[in-house]
This record gives structure tokens, C-alpha cells and sequence, in this order.
């Protein structure tokens, strides 16, 4: 069984992530592995670079900033991106969910589940919540970044609300609900699901 774990930017999705994890569930971070595909995979990099230019790497690692002024506003280049990018990601998933294939469950995080209907191809969905104001917060202490980018950012997003129409679960990650009890709990409902 594959268990979907996505959340706006801030909503503390890796922490939800990380506290599976330490009670031993292999958790795919697709963010990450794209990242490492794009920097690591030659046919990807290849492909990145006769569409946008050497500058998308800086020392043989993704120019983060480049790309992202090439993508935020321009729907076309954001879909170029994810037709490359996410095929080559679904691939290493599989590979990874083969490779753990011995465990009861497995927990896969990404930004967009809801957004190009990946959820679709998981047996269970989980959306963290927070306020947005302590998300904003959140955002400048890690990115050590302005309310003003961090609200844009959050604009870019699908809202929680039509997220929570296709979630199976949403555990609200306010600061104040004991998140190890909810973890537990639901890491023991989902080792009892038989598929």
C-alpha cells in the first residue's frame, strides 16, 4: 500500500514525513529524488539543457534561482519541466517501491499530488494543514525569506480547502495537536489494511 503525504508550502509535511519514518516506514521524498534525478540522470540533464540553457546548472548542480525565474510565471515552461521530469520520477518510484516491496506500507511525499492527479495512483492520501499565518512564519524562519515571497508563493498553490475534497486524512499541524499520538494511530491503521 502506497500512502500519499502532500501539504502546502509550510504546512510541515517532512516533519509529518519524518515522524513515520522513525517508526521505521520507508518514505519516498519525490521533491527531492526530482532534484537529484535532475542532477544526477544525463537524458534529464541533456533534455534541460537544450531547452533552457547551460545557466540551468551552476557547478553541475540545478541553478535553482535561474530556473525558477524561467517557470513561476510561465505555465508552458512549468509544463515542459514536469513532462520530464515526471516520468523520469514515477520510474525511480518504482524502483523504490520495489526495493521496499517487504513493507506493510509505504509513505510517498510530494508538493503536488492533487495538482496532476498523481493521488490517483496512491491507495491512501494524507494532507497536513496549518494556519496560514504560522506557514508564512514558518517559510521566513527556513527560507530566511520575506512575507511578501512566501505569500506569493502560497498564491502559486492550490488552497488547502480544495485539497481536502480528494484527501482520505488531514491531520491539522498547528503547533498544538500531539502529532506523535496522530502518527501512531494512523501508522497502526494502515499496518492492519490488507490489499
Amino acid at each position: 500500500m502506497i500512502v500519499g503525504i502532500t501539504g502546502g508550502i509550510g504546512s510541515g509535511k517532512t516533519f509529518i514525513c519524518n515522524k513515520f519514518k522513525d517508526l521505521g516506514v520507508p518514505v519516498y521524498y519525490a521533491d527531492i529524488r526530482a532534484k537529484y534525478l535532475m542532477e544526477n540522470n544525463d537524458n534529464l540533464k541533456q533534455k534541460l539543457i537544450e531547452h533552457f540553457g547551460k545557466e540551468v546548472y551552476s557547478n553541475n548542480k540545478i541553478n535553482k534561482a535561474f530556473l525558477a525565474d524561467r517557470i513561476f510565471n510561465n505555465k508552458e515552461e512549468l509544463r515542459f519541466i514536469n513532462s520530464i521530469v515526471h516520468p523520469a520520477v514515477e520510474k525511480d518510484l518504482e524502483l523504490w517501491k520495489e526495493a521496499n516491496k517487504d513493507h506493510q506500507y509505504l509513505i510517498k511525499e510530494a508538493a503536488l499530488l492533487f495538482e496532476n492527479d498523481s493521488y490517483k495512483k496512491l491507495d491512501k492520501t494524507i494532507l497536513v494543514h496549518a494556519p496560514r499565518n504560522e506557514r508564512i512564519l514558518r517559510v521566513m524562519r527556513r527560507d530566511n525569506t520575506t512575507k511578501k515571497k512566501v505569500v506569493s508563493r502560497i498564491k502559486n498553490q492550490m488552497s488547502d480547502l480544495d485539497k481536502m475534497t480528494n484527501a482520505d486524512f488531514i491531520i491539522n499541524n498547528n503547533g498544538k495537536n500531539e502529532i506523535d499520538k496522530i502518527v501512531m494511530k494512523m501508522n497502526i491503521h494502515f499496518s492492519q489494511i490488507s490489499f
